[in-house]
């Protein structure tokens, strides 16, 4: 019998699992498929917008969008399409019930457990293919799974080493090589994110017209020292380049952004004598600040561009 028999809905970045049906087959299959629901969880923001992986009599669909994936266990036999139809409007629910701001700051498994009502609900409808007709075009859906069809993995591609999962996922399809991608995305901005990069901007603005009158009073006083110039120039880089990292994605992020802090820090030690405590203060916060926020907007899933 073709069915949908589970389905959860997991944060991309860290795995974090948000809600989920209440599974009750105990099965030797089933529990082997929460194994790959789980080693899957941990690879998603490595993974297209769309996939399958086929174990046997089973197969797992996802989608990912907004930085949260959407999952679901189904027979073999159960048709593609309306897998992704049920998704999608798993994920629309999903979407209105709960903010963006919910999702990146719950700290806790299942915090959402209580959508697992529409989930339990909009399983049953699926079940229950008679119910559909009305529901939603299905030629649409159809339509764009072939002409977008959905990244298969294959089981080969799960190894396990000491108990834990290792994924290799080849080049996919009109993505190129999955695994952080330069262009990837980023969530989407926060109003910390938006106030940290303001003064981070006004931060760099500062340190360039502070320069400026640097290199003015050293053509005036041949005794000035060049080296506060440098300072000046280097806090305004460092200032501009954490609005980069903040507005895209680069290999080694993180790093870079508590090496560009330092550097915020080091320059304003330097500048300890042209400045008072309190600018002193200000710099050295708003860069903190600012290396916060840049690990915080962590890349997202591809949001995908289909409608039914």
């Amino acid at each position: 019998m073709s069915m949908i028999l589970s389905a959860s809905v997991v944060r991309v970045r860290d795995g974090l699992p948000l809600s989920a049906s209440t599974d009750y087959d105990q099965s030797m299959g089933m529990q082997e498929c929460r194994k790959y629901f789980k080693m899957l969880s941990k690879k998603l923001s490595q993974l297209p917008d769309r996939c399958t992986l086929k174990t046997g009599q089973y197969n797992i669909n996802f989608i990912s969008s907004l930085g949260v994936s959407y999952m679901m266990l189904c027979t073999e036999n159960y048709p593609s399409v309306l897998s992704f139809c049920f998704l999608d409007e798993v994920q629309k629910e999903f979407i209105t019930t709960y903010n963006m701001m919910k999702t990146n700051t719950a700290v806790r498994p299942y915090c959402f457990i209580e959508f697992d009502n529409f989930i339990q609900r909009t399983k049953q409808r699926y079940n229950n293919t008679r119910s559909l007709s009305t529901k939603m075009n299905l030629a649409d859906m159809q339509t764009e799974i072939k002409l977008r069809p959905p990244y298969q993995i294959s089981v080969s591609e799960l190894g396990s080493a000491n108990g834990f999962a290792h994924l290799s996922v080849p080049e996919y399809k009109g993505t190129g090589k999955i695994s952080a991608a330069p262009h990837q995305r980023l969530e989407p901005v926060t109003l910390p994110g938006i106030v940290s990069f303001v003064l981070s901007l006004l931060c760099g603005a500062l340190n360039l017209i502070r320069g400026f009158h640097a290199i003015e009073s050293l053509l005036q006083n041949e005794g000035e020292d060049f080296s506060y110039v440098i300072a000046f120039f280097l806090g305004t880089a460092a200032c501009l380049y954490q609005c980069y990292l903040f507005v895209y994605y680069t290999g080694w992020r993180n790093a870079k952004s508590f090496l560009t802090f330092g550097l915020i820090c080091l320059c304003n030690m330097y500048l300890y004598e042209l400045r008072n405590l309190w600018q002193l203060f200000f710099h050295v916060t708003v860069g903190a600040f600012s290396t916060l926020q840049i690990r915080l907007r962590q890349p997202q899933g591809k949001s995908p561009d289909y409608n039914v």
